[in-house]
Formats: C-alpha cells, sequence, structure tokens
C-alpha cells in the first residue's frame, strides 16, 4: 500500500495572508488556522474520519502554510503547477493572478515555453500551464 500525498507545506512570513491567498487562487478553503500553521483544502473534501485505507489514498492533498524567519533567496527546487481546462481563458487566468498580487519571473525558461512562471506574494514560484482537459 502507498503512503498518501497528504500535503504541500509552504514557507511563508505571512502564513494567514499567503493561506488565503492561495485559497481565493484554488477556490479552497480554510479548515485550520493559528499562529504555527494555516491549512487549506479543496471545497468537496470532507474533514470526516476515513475509515478505509484504500479511500484514504485517494484523497487529494492539501495545502499548509507555516512561518520561517528566513527569507526567499534562490529558485524553489519544487513548485506548483496550475492548469486551466480547455473551456477556460488560460490569459484571463493569468490576468486574474497577476491582479491578485502575482508577478511574472524568469526562472531561466526559454521565451518558447508552453508554460507562465509566476510568482506569489512571498516570491514562491508556480506555473500556470497551458490549457488542457486531462
Amino acid at each position: 500500500m502507498a503512503l498518501r500525498w497528504y500535503t504541500t507545506v509552504i514557507d511563508c512570513h505571512d502564513i494567514a495572508a499567503q493561506a488565503r491567498w492561495w485559497a481565493e487562487v484554488l477556490d479552497w478553503r480554510i479548515v485550520y488556522e493559528d499562529e504555527h500553521e494555516v491549512a487549506v483544502i479543496p471545497p468537496w473534501l470532507s474533514e470526516d474520519i476515513v475509515e478505509s485505507a484504500h479511500e484514504w489514498v485517494r484523497l487529494p492533498q492539501g495545502m499548509v502554510f507555516v512561518p520561517v524567519e528566513e527569507d526567499k533567496t534562490l529558485k524553489n527546487r519544487i513548485h506548483i503547477d496550475l492548469a486551466p481546462h480547455i473551456d477556460q481563458d488560460r490569459e484571463a487566468e493569468i490576468a486574474r493572478l497577476l491582479d491578485m498580487g502575482a508577478v511574472r519571473v524568469d526562472v531561466g525558461q526559454d521565451r518558447d515555453v508552453t508554460w507562465e512562471v509566476l510568482a506569489d506574494p512571498e516570491g514562491n514560484e508556480f506555473c500556470v500551464l497551458s490549457s488542457r482537459d486531462r
């Protein structure tokens, strides 16, 4: 049996602001918050106990935001890829992210790539991929 990918942890200075930013980006919800962490999950994900390991490993991951004192200094070694559906306007989604405080960044990508590299308000890089249906 495989382990479940439970959460992606994001180090940041302002955990409440970052969690709310990402929750708005993904249309997720905050399920836990204190001074040490803020957790967000998809809105359809239940907080109920899951008895079956078979069901447990099939659940999607959440995101947890934890405080760190140090500043981000290098490109992320791991990042999140977001993808719009082919029925969505990719450029409008990128514009929405930029309006929310994301910025375009250059991490060495070629000019003709099919993704856009952005950074969240604290500088964590993520990509918006080309539109897709799977």
